[in-house]
């Protein structure tokens, strides 16, 4: 091995290490006693210009932190199964949807087809702040407002995924279908054997994205349901929990980043699939 590789090869591993250090100290806290955790906690902000100091282990194995959190409050658990609803629900909804409709704007020649991409680009680029105040009023008009609807119905066309799906069924050679209609397949065929099948690594890639942000939304639940804290996500209600320790936010860290760190590990392939996809086109 060259010795400029051992050199990028040590650097890349320091960073790699720097990146992944708060996800192993999470895991390495949530095996500390609550009590233990809680003294740790009131160490903050008594250090002056001082770093913190770090546990590199717990004083005393324990599993009382996941005790609490699974089985004697069951509060943080609460939350944690609005995030699985909302996150599955929204993902069940997009599969179904959002590739029929990338379909369509990528095959079908219509009457307005351009004015849709267009507008779907427009959605792209706008940020929620600005869709915020026509949703709320919409929701609101369909009665829908403090309800896990008003979570779920915005997000199930979501115009970046229609987009990215619609840039990679036009990539898909023509022939393709026009032998299959040769054959006598309908566009519902070719949908199915074709579209979906040729799709498969961008549309991984897809859900992996949109986990990631249906399981780590903030803004549109503190909009959509002002009054129904009892439906609020996790992720909405976690940062409550660091502000003053409790002793098991390590134990709520871990499972709410076990999801994700799954999703990403089996949607792992695809996702460089569809990078390297991009970057051809």
């Amino acid at each position: 091995m060259k010795k400029r590789h051992v050199i990028l090869w040590l650097i890349l591993t320091l960073l790699a290490l720097l990146i992944l250090l708060p996800l192993l100290l999470t895991a390495v806290y949530s095996f500390c006693a609550p009590t233990e955790i809680k003294a740790f906690m009131q160490t903050r902000n008594q250090y002056g210009t001082a770093l913190m100091e770090l546990k590199l282990r717990p004083d005393l194995f324990s599993l009382d932190q996941y005790w609490r959190v699974l089985i004697q409050d069951t509060s943080i658990l609460r939350y944690y199964f609005n995030s699985v609803g909302y996150t599955a629900a929204t993902l069940l909804g997009q599969i179904v949807i959002i590739p029929m409709l990338a379909y369509a704007l990528s095959r079908f020649e219509f009457r307005g087809r351009d004015m849709i991409s267009f507008a779907v680009i427009v959605l792209l680029l706008l940020p929620f702040q600005v869709t915020m105040v026509p949703t709320v009023l919409t929701l609101r008009r369909l009665g829908l407002m403090d309800t896990m609807w008003a979570i779920i119905l915005p997000s199930l066309a979501s115009p970046f995924y229609v987009f990215l799906l619609r840039q990679s069924m036009l990539g898909i050679p023509g022939e393709l279908f026009e032998a299959a209609q040769i054959d006598g397949a309908g566009p519902a065929r070719c949908y199915v054997h074709i579209a979906l099948p040729v799709s498969h690594a961008m549309i991984g890639a897809a859900v992996a994205l949109s986990f990631a942000d249906c399981w780590n939304m903030v803004e549109q639940p503190l909009v959509f349901l002002p009054n129904r804290s009892d439906l609020q996500p996790l992720s909405v209600v976690f940062n409550q929990l660091s502000q003053e320790s409790t002793g098991v936010e390590f134990a709520g860290a871990v499972l709410y980043l076990l999801p994700a760190l799954l999703i990403y590990l089996f949607f792992q392939d695809d996702i460089m699939t569809g990078i390297t996809l991009s970057e051809m086109k």
